[in-house]
């Protein structure tokens, strides 16, 4: 349970005073679960503690956006985002090998929870060969936003984002069939 002044009671606060310990009071509550999230998008803890970084950073900056209401809720939805442009940032940097489901060893595979994580981790890597706007459309989509929000920040029309989905759902499809139809089993 929470003591001491509310979230939006602490934005209140830093926008009248612009007292850092505002903003420090807000990044210590909030850090481990923005961390723990970016976790779940990284394997390496560095790169975690970057994005929760960039993520903390980015809340600063455009704290005057903020309206009001879910604060840790907007904190995910920034570090979704972080993470996510950090993953294309690096992924263009470096070429990362492809690893095939079935060259893995099958002690790995006795544990339908190592064959979810691997089916999860074959769907990223071929997503990679679909055109950006699928890219982008399908990863808006997995984080949740709708139709019309991936429109205004993509700058397409609904109709090309609704495109988009369907032909990188489909060409992804085509790509990873042989290993969901193997989860099914």
């Amino acid at each position: 349970m929470q003591s001491g002044p509310t979230d939006d009671e602490l934005i209140g606060r830093y926008r009248e005073t612009q007292d850092p310990g505002c903003f420090a009071e807000l990044f210590a509550r909030h850090r481990k679960k923005i961390y723990l999230s970016c976790r779940r998008f990284y394997r390496e803890g560095a790169a975690a503690e970057d994005a929760t970084q960039e993520t903390f950073l980015r809340a600063f900056q455009n704290l005057g956006h903020y309206g009001g209401g879910d604060f840790c809720g907007w904190l995910m939805r920034i570090a979704r985002n972080v993470c996510i442009d950090q993953w294309r940032k690096r992924k263009t940097e470096s070429v990362r090998e492809e690893v095939e489901v079935d060259s893995m060893p099958s002690r790995a595979t006795e544990d339908p929870t190592s064959e979810v994580k691997m089916a999860a981790e074959r769907v990223i890597a071929e997503m990679r060969h679909l055109s950006e706007p699928q890219r982008r459309c399908l990863a808006m989509k997995i984080e949740g936003y709708s139709y019309e929000e991936t429109a205004m920040r993509t700058g397409m029309s609904v109709p090309a984002v609704k495109s988009h989905l369907q032909n990188g759902r489909r060409a992804l499809w085509l790509r990873v069939a042989d290993t969901v139809t193997r989860l099914k089993d």
